[in-house]
């Protein structure tokens, strides 16, 4: 198949050359209903925001353009096949497991997943068989699965439907997803691959193997995170041992009738460029990665970790495109950090949590972008450094699962204040978003350790999210528990 070709792209323009009269949705007809709107994102786009018509073909039902795109995007990731998907990579993850899973059924993976994945099995009534990740003490971060947990997992659980991995985390940590997809095929089970933060590991040199190159089933990718396209697009990609059929029809029960051409042709462009250049763009990521590295741990008190934290097993391998900074021998949590960069230096970074802050960088940063965000810190060092004893070191917090996120969530419950839920089973999700991975997920108990972490994070000035009360005053438990 010929990658330079881009057929959404090449269906728009015609459909734009053709002067086609649009007596169908959607209703600002190429703008000119909407002029304000026009005004702000620009009469190409707008011109762009088409609906779904035998030329451009259909989402739900593709036989012709988007088919073809979807086909070349299954070639350039190594899969069988590839779906559009323009409900975020939260609407791929779930379309995995719910293609997989139903109630009562076993899946088995981290618990350090991404919210999507708790609603997911909030929708299907899946059991999960939590995988506890080792910890980094010194960085304060969970790391990925460790193989002798993973084979503990699968033989305590044979029945179990799938295997969950992240590859990688947000912090770049990668488990040996080789290995344990060898291990999940050998008993039966599908592996199931969240690569939001992973859309470079089919492109570029050098990096951790992708979970397509690995045998995964199933992986869900973020395309507007690393791999350019406008957000809220990605994929879901999936290997040979998957019904495509059938996945698409667990897609269609979620995901949109009213699919978008603008981000559909921007996965089908970003797709172009990535197969292309990929390997160029995501050299030029890693030497800006490395550089920023080298500078800020020339500093003093920051910690840029990379490759030298990997140890073959809970951290196999490390995304060297992620640039995680320690902050804590600083005296400062890594959400105050995140704060002071945004509110006095006009620099957004991806997400500050206890420990560290998370810096993403890709294709459209610039050498002089690094040396601004270098500045800062140092200068932020300087002002701000204070001694570190009374700062949380956090340590993964093993979940005491009393029942299942569906039977929780749709139970009877009750609010509660918040310091009044020791005890109680929670009935919906606590996490800090980003990274969205829940500090409480539905059916599971409520800890003092946890509460404290909850309140040491609203001090802090983290950026709580899931509970009914938008003030995280109180949370909804289960009543009569």
């Amino acid at each position: 198949m010929d990658q330079s070709r881009a057929p959404i792209l090449e269906a728009l323009q015609h459909h734009k050359a053709a002067r086609v009269v649009p007596f169908d949705v959607p209703g600002h007809k190429q703008g000119r209903g909407n002029p304000e709107l026009t005004a702000f994102l620009g009469r190409a786009c707008m011109e762009a925001d088409v609906n779904s018509s035998k030329p451009l073909d259909n989402l739900c039902h593709p036989v012709s353009v988007i088919r073809e795109a979807e086909e070349l995007a299954a070639q350039a990731f190594g899969a069988a096949h590839a779906y559009f998907m323009v409900s975020g990579t939260t609407s791929a993850v779930q379309s995995m497991i719910l293609s997989v899973c139903g109630r009562g059924d076993k899946i088995i993976l981290p618990r350090n997943v991404h919210r999507s994945v708790i609603g997911a099995l909030v929708l299907c009534g899946a059991v999960p068989v939590y995988v506890n990740p080792q910890t980094d003490k010194r960085l304060g971060i969970a790391l990925g699965m460790a193989m002798d947990d993973v084979n503990k997992a699968i033989e305590q659980n044979p029945e179990a439907k799938a295997v969950f991995v992240n590859n990688p985390t947000y912090y770049g940590i990668c488990s040996h997803i080789e290995q344990i997809v060898k291990t999940a095929h050998a008993h039966g089970m599908t592996v199931l691959a969240d690569e939001a933060h992973g859309t470079h590991f089919y492109f570029g040199s050098g990096m951790p193997e992708s979970a397509m190159g690995a045998g995964a089933d199933m992986a869900s990718i973020s395309m507007h995170k690393s791999g350019g396209s406008l957000t809220q697009s990605s994929l879901l990609v999936s290997g040979p041992r998957v019904n495509a059929g059938h996945l698409r029809q667990v897609i269609g029960l979620t995901q949109t009738t009213s699919g978008s051409y603008l981000l559909m042709s921007s996965l089908d462009i970003s797709r172009k460029n990535l197969a292309l250049r990929g390997e160029n763009i995501f050299e030029k990521v890693c030497d800006l990665a490395q550089y920023a590295r080298e500078e800020i741990n020339q500093i003093g008190d920051y910690y840029a970790y990379s490759r030298e934290i990997v140890n073959q097993d809970s951290i196999y391998d490390f995304d060297p495109t992620k640039l995680s900074v320690h902050t804590l021998e600083a005296g400062l949590a890594g959400i105050e950090v995140y704060d002071i960069l945004r509110d006095e230096y006009d620099i957004q970074v991806e997400f500050g949590d206890i420990a560290n802050i998370l810096a993403y960088i890709s294709v459209g940063d610039r050498e002089r972008d690094i040396e601004r965000l270098v500045s800062a810190l140092a200068e932020i060092r300087r002002r701000y450094k204070r001694d570190k004893s009374g700062l949380m070191r956090f340590e993964y917090i093993s979940p005491k699962v009393m029942t299942t996120p569906q039977q929780a969530f749709y139970a009877s419950k009750q609010a509660l204040p918040i310091e009044k839920t020791k005890g109680h089973i929670c009935a919906e999700s606590v996490m800090c978003y980003p990274p969205g991975i829940p500090i409480l997920a539905p059916g599971e108990r409520i800890t003092s350790q946890i509460l404290d972490y909850i309140n040491y994070m609203k001090e802090k000035g983290g950026s709580l999210t899931g509970p009914e009360d938008l003030n995280i005053e109180y949370l909804n438990v289960l009543k009569g528990d």
